[in-house]
């Protein structure tokens, strides 16, 4: 089994269709690398995944926007096919188990995941450095919160 994961941004709205009465939700992810060649030029490349989401959950489709930056999982497929200008090309697609969107309150966006809940409005977790938590004292606090939560 090859697993494909994928953080980038949208680079178009979504389109969703409808295949044999099933849902698809159709979108493309960019991810952009900077670098500088060996005469020190400042370089860019960019890398499309075409993707294929087929889910009967399309609440997601209205946060699904350009520009939007997403985390998606799921297989790949590589296609090769002749461009207008008769040369050999390769698209790599993917069909999504999962996708998620990424990014903080700040960018306007709240995290997404329609792996498997319905909830598309919960607010993004924070994150907190396990450098900053003190060992001793949470697993003090752990253990008296244990106690507590016992049903006799």
């Amino acid at each position: 089994m090859i697993k494909l994961q994928i953080i980038g941004n949208l680079g178009k709205d979504c389109i969703v269709k409808e295949v044999n009465g099933q849902n698809v939700i159709n979108f493309s992810v960019v991810h952009s690398e900077r670098y500088k060649d060996k005469q020190g030029v400042q370089k860019e490349r960019a890398t499309w995944v075409e993707c294929a989401y087929w889910t009967d959950k399309t609440g997601v489709v209205p946060y699904l926007t350009k520009g939007k930056t997403i985390y998606a999982e799921g297989y790949p497929e590589a296609e090769a096919y002749m461009n207008k200008d008769n040369q050999a090309a390769a698209t790599l697609r993917m069909r999504v188990q999962t996708i998620q969107l990424v990014g903080g309150v700040g960018e306007g966006q709240q995290q997404q995941n329609t792996s498997g809940s319905s909830n598309y409005n919960a607010p993004a977790p924070a994150y907190i450095p396990a450098a900053n938590i003190p060992m001793a004292s949470t697993a003090a606090s752990v253990a008296s919160d244990a106690a507590d939560d016992l049903p006799f």
